[in-house]
């Protein structure tokens, strides 16, 4: 039996981090947050201001890295879990095109959360920088994110999980 690519996503600050690494202890599964990555292999060069181009091609960079390593890991039997960002409905719409083109069961999981509740989480993690912290969303960086951001239709949530934290 083929493992599953559990696909992650929503708005910034929705707890999307959280609920992948809870999912991937209790499922014994791989997670991969984009994040993290970045962070890891980006962070100490960033330019500051932050440059949207800069930092689209290092996204791409780690994206297709976790692809590649996550391939590797569900050839093994082991699901994995991807927090990729995918704010817009083309973004989730390339990563079910690759998992059907692989033929790679799929389960997209809609994280979501008031506005004011996720902006007051981004500013609480910024201070305490918790084990969920990898790189500091600035008040503009969050006001980018949602202006990014595409709410799925309810079309693209048939058959997804959804989890509205409070």
């Amino acid at each position: 039996m083929t493992a599953t690519v559990h696909v992650i996503f929503g708005p910034s600050g929705a707890g999307k981090t959280t609920y992948a690494h809870a999912f991937a202890r209790r499922e014994k599964a791989v997670a991969f947050v984009l994040d993290e990555w970045m962070a890891q292999l980006f962070a100490p060069d960033m330019p500051d201001p932050i440059e949207y181009d800069w930092m689209i091609q290092r996204v791409q960079r780690c994206e297709a890295q976790i692809w590649s390593v996550a391939a590797g890991v569900l050839a093994t039997g082991v699901p994995v879990i991807l927090d990729i960002g995918l704010l817009r409905r083309a973004d989730r719409a390339r990563v079910r095109e690759i998992a059907e083109a692989a033929e790679l069961p799929l389960q997209f999981h809609f994280v979501t959360a008031d506005v004011d509740v996720r902006r007051a989480r981004v500013a609480e993690r910024n201070v305490v920088q918790g084990e969920n912290f990898a790189i500091e969303v600035s008040p503009a960086m969050f006001d980018f994110a949602e202006g990014v951001f595409e709410h799925p239709s309810p079309e693209e949530l048939k058959g997804a999980i959804v989890s509205e934290s409070a």
